[in-house]
């Protein structure tokens, strides 16, 4: 096996191999859209921070990366790079040592670079590129889960109000955004995200395609969940999906199916309106979110994440 220098003549092969992984996941998960554009990859080749491998003068594997950024997972001080789900791939036969060689020839470029900060979005599914991260000091880091756009099997919440909230009703969220990045803070998760200023949040909601939908209790906002067009990866960008962004329910009214309900809420508006699939992201080290959203999506890629010696920059 030769490794090389992600560049420009690898790109078609490249392109071919992630065609050939997606349909591989989409055997296993075919709730998974068939429809996919996926991104391009020239800024692979340009920022030079890509290895290939070649078996026999074929191409059998890529890893790649966006250019290192400040700040990883944006509550660090690290330096990171992330290789998004487009932007790695190896054939299934070997594949676990050809991930081993490419890792190790690209975390060099990457520590070389200042980065201490590596994490890549792999297939849930694979098991073997999973597990060989893990082997590197890799562990779980996110996961985005799909489902389809049919309603939950819950019981009703009566004195629950269910509704979409505009632009003004979405002023009073702000209380519950402040919770969630406590909840965030706290053990075992021990993420710090800076909350925005409240003025700002509120001219934020004022410019966005974003929707905000709640559930009230006496006329109070309880739980609340934030929807949009995008999400970390390509998939996400089929027509017909929409995901969840962040959600959060205040701990006295959970376990009360009222957080299910709410969910079935926004399946009913967004089936309504044509879209089949609603998928959402959760750190898979939140205990809250671990446990309740894999009972009702299924997980489809998972981030595994590794933060090497920032000693070791030092002397390189």
């Amino acid at each position: 096996m030769q490794v090389t220098d992600f560049n420009y003549d690898h790109i078609e092969q490249a392109a071919a191999l992630a065609r050939t992984n997606y349909e591989e996941a989409r055997t296993l998960l075919p709730i998974l859209p068939e429809d996919i554009q996926f991104p391009g990859m020239a800024e692979f080749a340009e920022n030079g921070l890509g290895v290939s491998a070649f078996e026999d003068g074929k191409l059998v594997g890529f890893l790649c990366c966006c250019s290192p950024f400040e700040k990883a997972f944006g509550s660090t001080k690290a330096r990171g790079v992330f290789s998004p789900l487009h932007a790695n791939g190896a054939s299934a036969e070997n594949r676990a040592a050809i991930y081993a060689h490419m890792y190790q020839a690209a975390a060099k470029k990457w520590a070389d670079a200042g980065v201490s900060s590596h994490a890549l979005c792999l297939y849930a599914s694979d098991n073997t590129a999973i597990n060989q991260f893990f082997h590197y000091g890799f562990g779980h880091r996110c996961a985005e889960a799909i489902r389809p756009m049919f309603e939950l099997d819950t019981p009703s919440c009566p004195d629950i109000e269910f509704a979409e909230l505009d632009i003004e009703e979405r002023a009073f969220v702000y209380p519950l955004i402040v919770r969630l990045a406590n909840h965030m803070s706290e053990s075992p998760i021990f993420i710090l995200r800076e909350t925005i200023p409240e003025d700002k949040f509120k001219e934020e909601i004022r410019n966005t395609n974003e929707r905000y939908f709640a559930a009230k209790s006496r006329g109070g906002i309880v739980a609340y969940l934030k929807t949009g067009d995008t999400g970390e990866n390509f998939i996400t960008l089929a027509p017909k999906m929409r995901n969840i962004y962040c959600a959060y329910c205040l701990p006295q009214f959970r376990g009360k199916g009222i957080y299910q309900n709410l969910i079935n809420h926004t399946i009913r508006i967004l089936s309504s309106e044509g879209y089949t699939l609603l998928g959402v992201e959760f750190e898979s080290f939140n205990p809250t979110g671990n446990g309740f959203w894999p009972k009702y999506f299924t997980p489809y890629t998972t981030s595994v994440a590794r933060r090497i010696d920032e000693n070791i920059l030092e002397i390189r």
